[in-house]
């Protein structure tokens, strides 16, 4: 199954999209809740809903996608976990050795950017920088997981541009600063359920396109803390809760480390592609 958040006239909507378009929340009974987080959180409790939304989902009218003013995948999540330097050719790139624990920072959710919309440029930069990463978002809360029961706690997986302003990112040895300036953290269009994915998402081709032109091409299986290795490790340390967000790092090929640098402009548009997983965009602004 697909889902996506959009703008609604009562406010945030979500619906399944389907070959036809999108089929609202609405449309899907009852037991669908406002919210896509509380319907992952009833999909977690109830499995049995999946089956009652696509049946209930065949027939009903749907919305075009494009005609759809779109949200972050999920405009508000708990937790955002970030991973740093965990592609193995990025970590070359950069200079900086494959470490035997991963780099990990926080996103605030007014970083988050849905399909579509504008990624603004700010007055007080010029250096920033595309990553095309794989996201993924938690089902039942994880604390304490073993590495081999892992992947039974990831409810789906979507895109994600994690754009960085390099300057900011380096005023301190803490990156927080330059990865959460406002609307930079692209996420969607759509979250796929893992089922219908490989498992952990290995094995999927992840791309950045700038203007069209090819910047970043990878698998997945090039991450050095996969999927379920990265949940075993944050759960020794915090309880991943329903609707929390991982973000699994980026591949080599990024804007700092070509010569010369290559920094998105006003006028660009930035593109993420992962295979079986979605297309992201989004236009370029000042």
């Amino acid at each position: 199954m697909k889902f996506v958040s959009y703008s609604a006239p009562g406010g945030p909507g979500w619906g399944l999209l389907t070959s036809r378009g999108v089929v609202p929340s609405a449309q899907l009974g009852a037991a669908a809740p406002a919210t896509l987080q509380g319907a992952i959180e009833a999909l977690v409790q109830a499995p049995t809903l999946a089956h009652a939304f696509a049946e209930r989902a065949v027939g009903q009218p749907a919305l075009p996608l494009a005609g759809l003013k779109l949200l972050p995948v999920l405009p508000r999540p708990g937790k955002i976990v970030c991973l740093g330097v965990n592609y193995h050719d990025h970590a070359k790139e950069g200079g900086n050795a494959v470490a035997d624990y991963p780099a990990l920072f926080l996103r605030c959710a007014t970083s988050l950017l849905a399909h579509g919309a504008p990624l603004r440029v700010p007055a007080t930069s010029g250096k920033l920088d595309f990553e095309a990463e794989l996201a993924l978002v938690i089902g039942a809360p994880a604390r304490h997981v073993a590495e081999a029961d892992a992947l039974r706690h990831v409810f789906g997986y979507a895109c994600f541009n994690d754009a960085t302003l390099r300057d900011y990112q380096r005023k301190t040895t803490q990156w927080t600063i330059g990865k959460n300036f406002d609307s930079t953290g692209g996420f969607g269009p759509c979250l796929v359920t893992a089922d219908e994915l490989p498992p952990g998402c290995t094995g999927l081709h992840i791309e950045s396109r700038l203007n069209g032109r090819v910047m970043q091409s990878a698998t997945t299986s090039d991450m050095v803390f996969g999927v379920a290795r990265t949940i075993a490790l944050l759960s020794e340390a915090m309880t991943l809760e329903t609707g929390d967000v991982v973000v699994m790092g980026t591949p080599a090929g990024v804007g700092y480390a070509r010569t010369p640098p290559v920094w998105m402009q006003a006028g660009d548009t930035i593109e993420i592609q992962i295979e079986c997983v979605g297309l992201l965009s989004n236009p370029v602004t000042a």
